[in-house]
């Protein structure tokens, strides 16, 4: 049993005005070089970015402020969380928008996140406000599990995500593989693969299933099922069959015939892409592990 405290880890994306001053050096410089371009901000020249700035330092100063005194604490920016190691009873507070969660989700594996906005605005994940952290933590906050989706690649490469994959072409060039469901298979030509989770089902999926009319149920964002959609399929010799449909348990397998420029990424992360060429095989399918989603 370890003896150590209980850790805080709290992450957060650098913001746009942190970015802008380190670009031009100084505020004065960033408000400068921005006027002469004629750029605003919702204020005058870096009035917006810098506000929204100062929130997001509030948020993360009331969070700190509400974590036990004896607890440890780190702080963590989204960009550094491919290196960060997580510990097994860490609490994780994502402050700032969903998309947050979602970045951070595919490198916990138990741990509970708890979702913080910076404003009064709520989202799906983001669901406390700073102000009531301390409430939360006096309770021990409720969890939901929510399913990921997961892909392994024949050469030893993997990736988990919250809302959605994507398997295609970086470009807009179409994509190209075989594509195969228990005993049902084909080769394909199309726009790409999205296979999204509950969770992701109110987003990329949604837009998907809204626009060719689909009469089939998504998944709610408890559910263990994941929806596959093929964008735009082009049909060869004659239409394709495999374009949408649930997969509860079973695994969808799909072998690159794509010569350039084929990969596969989650949660619309394209830096993180894994690379996808001609004759690498991938079983996607649900995540052994699912997120603990503090909701009350």
């Amino acid at each position: 049993m370890s003896t150590l405290s209980p850790r805080a880890v709290l992450v957060y994306r650098e913001s746009d005005y942190e970015r802008l001053v380190a670009a031009h050096g100084s505020h004065k410089k960033a408000a400068f070089s921005l006027k002469a371009k004629g750029a605003s901000f919702g204020g005058s020249d870096l009035d917006g970015p810098r506000e929204r700035y100062e929130a997001q330092q509030e948020a993360l100063r009331q969070v700190g402020a509400a974590i036990p005194g004896h607890w440890r604490r780190v702080r963590v920016r989204r960009a550094e969380l491919s290196r960060f190691l997580f510990e097994p009873d860490d609490l994780v507070f994502a402050i700032g928008q969903d998309g947050l969660v979602a970045n951070a989700a595919k490198y916990l594996r138990d741990q509970v996140i708890i979702g913080v906005a910076i404003s009064e605005a709520l989202g799906p994940l983001i669901r406390f406000r700073p102000r009531e952290v301390k409430r939360l933590l006096a309770s021990s906050p409720k969890t939901e599990a929510r399913s990921l989706v997961s892909v392994k690649l024949s050469t030893g490469q993997s990736l988990v995500a919250l809302n959605e994959l994507f398997l295609g072409v970086r470009t807009h060039q179409s994509a190209r593989y075989e594509l195969r469901i228990a005993d049902s298979s084909e080769s394909q030509i199309s726009s790409g693969v999205i296979v999204s989770t509950g969770t992701g089902s109110t987003g990329w999926a949604r837009s998907i299933h809204h626009a060719r009319q689909s009469p089939m149920r998504l998944p709610s964002p408890t559910d263990a099922t994941l929806a596959y959609f093929v964008r735009e399929a082009f049909p060869t010799e004659k239409a394709p069959r495999l374009t949408e449909g649930l997969l509860a348990g079973e695994t969808l397998h799909c072998t690159s015939r794509m010569l350039d420029g084929g990969v596969i990424f989650g949660d619309g992360i394209e830096a993180d892409a894994l690379r996808f060429p001609w004759g690498v095989h991938a079983e996607i399918a649900l995540a052994a592990h699912r997120l603990q989603l503090a909701v009350a």
